[in-house]
This record gives structure tokens, C-alpha cells and sequence, in this order.
């Protein structure tokens, strides 16, 4: 009930925090850094296993199978850009803590000067090294916290920040619906790019839930995301309101639908638990398909599947998410439990 108060508590700081002051630094705190997140289009907040990134996003997810599990992913995309992460889990009195450092590499550049001429190349990177807590409350609730130090480097200029997050899973008894909730990038920048930028960092709430059938190995599961803004939805400054030709009736600029907003944070996702060492996957996401589908040819936009395969002692997953025409995610992951290899 305490942590339930403080959440009701931390809600509106949190809206209006985000709505109202400054612009969003530090953007690369919510990109997919796994596997698993590619191949389901979205970050899986509601399901409490041994997967360390999951536990990334929402830090109560943290649990004894989580202990010795060590972990890599890595993503490549378009233009030589790189996204990782590696992290760990090991156990305490006061629950299971997990370090990890997440990073996105945006390659080199070449630099000009007003003229033209030309002056060598900079590099271009984001990073983020932090330490996240799970701990069982019962049975059935689980409750989890993170700090992070954020840094990014742009050529010359650098801004360096500190983040916190809060998590909150919880389970039925039958072990077939659970949900997941998780509060990330509270936080400030203690050094911004320039002294007039005032960024604030990019706060998303995340609500999330999952039900596995009971006669069928599959297991669905929906992301509410960016859940303290309600209009997520790009609009056209430019667009302006034309006019019938024949009856000179003012034709106003479209809006979104109710429905449309709701749409635009919702991920859906869907695992096929074809074995116990093999899983297929699949997610959509409504947002990012109309944020950068073309519109004569939008593909297979906002859509992303992967697979995981358990060995004897590593686990390999891989996530292949579409952008668009223009680009996908491939990412690779892979994880171990270093008590596995302890000889006997």
C-alpha cells in the first residue's frame, strides 16, 4: 500500500513535468536495447523470468532466476549505427542488484567548416551506466528501483545527466495473467550541451500485461507506453484548412480520433512457446508504423518477430524489427548463467 501511495503520489509530478517544461535530452533512454524488445517491438514489463533485459526496463522483474545471469545484446542498423547492453545479476540481503551499461554508437562524421572546407571526422555516442534492485514483496508482488548516469557525446559538445526508475510487477496465483508497471527517466541534466539549453529528460510511464493460455502454448501481452502524455500523435503544423470549390464550405484540418491517441501507445505482442528451448516471436506497434510507414508503400512498418533458442548452457535470441523501406534492426542476444559452468 506504501508504494501504491507513492505512485499515486509521483503520477502528476510526472505529467506535468513532462507535458509542460522544456524539450526531451537524452532520447536514447528509450530505444530497444535487446533482442527480445525488437522482436516483440516493445519492452515486455509484465513477465518475470530469467531475461535480464526485461528486467532493464522494469527493475522489479528482478528475481532469483535472475542471480548469476550474465547477458549481451547488441543491434545493428542502418549507417553503421550500433546499440548495446550487457549487464549482470547477483544476489544481496536487500534483493538482486543488477549493473548495466547501455550504449548507442552513431559512427563517424565528417566535419566542415562555413565554407566548405573540409575538416576531419567526430564521432557521435550515448551511453548510460546504472544499477538496478528487485525485491520479492510476497509470493505474488514484486517492487524494484534503478539509478543511472547518463552521458552523450556529440563532436564537441557534451551534456551529462542522472536518472531513476521504479518498477512494479505483480502475478495471479494460477501463473497465467500477470501485469507490470514502470515509471522511467526521472531525473535531470547536471551539465547540458550548451549553457541555454534547459533539456528535460524523456519520463515514460509504461503499464503492461500478459496472459498465457492455459491449453495452448501461447502467451499475449500489451504495452501501454509514453502513458503521462495523453497526444503522442504527430501533427502537421503546416496543414491548414482548405475550401469546397463548389459549395465554399471551409474544410477543416483532420484530427486524431479518441481511438487513434489510445492506439498510438499501445504495443502488442505475442510469444509462441513452441518447446523449452524454442520460442518464436511477433509484435506491432500502431505508433511507430504511422510514424514511419510511406504512405504509397508502408510495408511491413511497425511490425518485428525474432526467435530464442535455449542451448545446454546459452541462450540465443535474435529480433529483427522494420522501420521502413529505408531501414531495419537486426540484434542478436546472448546470456548465460555463469553457475552453469562451475564444474561439478
Amino acid at each position: 500500500m506504501k508504494f501504491l501511495a507513492f505512485l499515486i503520489i509521483l503520477y502528476p509530478v510526472i505529467f506535468f513535468s513532462q507535458t509542460y517544461v522544456g524539450s526531451n535530452a537524452f532520447a536514447f533512454l528509450n530505444a530497444n536495447y535487446s533482442a527480445r524488445s525488437n522482436a516483440l517491438g516493445g519492452n515486455l514489463i509484465a513477465i518475470q523470468d530469467n531475461d535480464l533485459s526485461m528486467a532493464a526496463e522494469n527493475p522489479a522483474l528482478l528475481n532469483s532466476k535472475s542471480v548469476r545471469m550474465l547477458q549481451i545484446n547488441q543491434s545493428i542498423l542502418p549507417n553503421g549505427i550500433s546499440i548495446g547492453m550487457l549487464n549482470y545479476a547477483f544476489n544481496t540481503k536487500y534483493g538482486v542488484f543488477a549493473p548495466i551499461i547501455k550504449y548507442i554508437s552513431y559512427g563517424n562524421f565528417e566535419s566542415y567548416d562555413e565554407t566548405g572546407n573540409r575538416l576531419g571526422t567526430f564521432t557521435a555516442c550515448d551511453y548510460s551506466i546504472g544499477m538496478s534492485i528487485g525485491r520479492t514483496v510476497n509470493k505474488l508482488i514484486s517492487i524494484g528501483s534503478s539509478l543511472s548516469i547518463l552521458g552523450s557525446n556529440l563532436e564537441t559538445y557534451s551534456a551529462y545527466g542522472m536518472t531513476l526508475g521504479f518498477g512494479a510487477f505483480i502475478k495471479h496465483p494460477n501463473d497465467l495473467f500477470s501485469a507490470g508497471f514502470s515509471v522511467k527517466n526521472i531525473g535531470f541534466t547536471f551539465k547540458d550541451y550548451t549553457t541555454s539549453s534547459k533539456s528535460m529528460l524523456p519520463i515514460n510511464v509504461q503499464a503492461g500485461i500478459s496472459y498465457k493460455l492455459k491449453y495452448a502454448p501461447f502467451r499475449f501481452s500489451i504495452l501501454g507506453q509514453q502513458l503521462n502524455k495523453w497526444n503522442i500523435v504527430y501533427e502537421d503544423p503546416n496543414l491548414k484548412p482548405t475550401y469546397d470549390a463548389l459549395t465554399g464550405d471551409t474544410i477543416p484540418v483532420k484530427t486524431s480520433s479518441f481511438f487513434t491517441k489510445i492506439m498510438h501507445h499501445l504495443n502488442f505482442q505475442v510469444e509462441l512457446l513452441a518447446s523449452k528451448n524454442t520460442t518464436f516471436r511477433l509484435g506491432f506497434d500502431y505508433h511507430r508504423r504511422q510514424q514511419l510507414k510511406l504512405l504509397d508503400r508502408p510495408g511491413m512498418a511497425g511490425f518485428s518477430t525474432g526467435i530464442a533458442l535455449n542451448f545446454k548452457k546459452i541462450k540465443f535470441e535474435y529480433g529483427f524489427l522494420y522501420y521502413s523501406k529505408a531501414g531495419q534492426n537486426h540484434s542478436i542476444g546472448l546470456s548465460t548463467n555463469l553457475g552453469d559452468w562451475k564444474k561439478k
